[in-house]
């Protein structure tokens, strides 16, 4: 068994040049003897569970969709928006939203408090996370983000 107390781990925080994207996070399987990104395939834990909280009038991340990685969202506090391909629907505490791959997020704080919530995600052995607003790629578990261009696939082979 590992353990550890989430009271005990650090806030991490992420903000955007222009701060309209903020949050802040615990990575409770970090902090319990995980690795970002690495699972059992490469000695890590299963999933990785984080906290994550988005102060009041901001966004957690651009839109987003996981090629290959499963992610579960259970609101612990706060109220705001989910944006979905769909359209963009109220989430408040109790509320549990599940993401399958292929399927682009984003939450939204609208509320006048943090909105606080568990992250609980799958460790595949690669993703490939697309940013449709911006047409941005990301590869995991490197995390390097890229504008691709389309080329032929014998381009420059011959």
């Amino acid at each position: 068994m590992t353990r550890t107390q989430t009271e005990d781990l650090p806030w991490i925080a992420q903000n955007s040049p222009k701060g309209k994207y903020g949050i802040q996070r615990r990575s409770v399987s970090q902090g319990a003897g995980g690795q970002k990104d690495i699972g059992t395939w490469g000695g890590g834990h299963p999933f990785d569970l984080e906290i994550h909280r988005i102060p009041a009038g901001k966004i957690n991340f651009p839109l987003h969709e996981h090629s290959a990685q499963w992610e579960a969202y259970y609101i612990l506090s706060g109220s705001g928006k989910v944006r979905t391909p769909k359209g963009k629907e109220a989430i408040q505490a109790g509320d549990y939203l599940v993401f399958p791959p292929g399927e682009a997020h984003q939450l939204i704080n609208t509320g006048a408090e943090d909105l606080t919530y568990l992250v609980i995600a799958d460790q595949p052995q690669a993703d490939v996370i697309h940013y449709p607003d911006s047409g941005k790629w990301m590869v995991k578990p490197q995390r390097k983000v890229f504008e691709m261009t389309e080329a032929d696939y014998f381009k420059d082979e011959e």
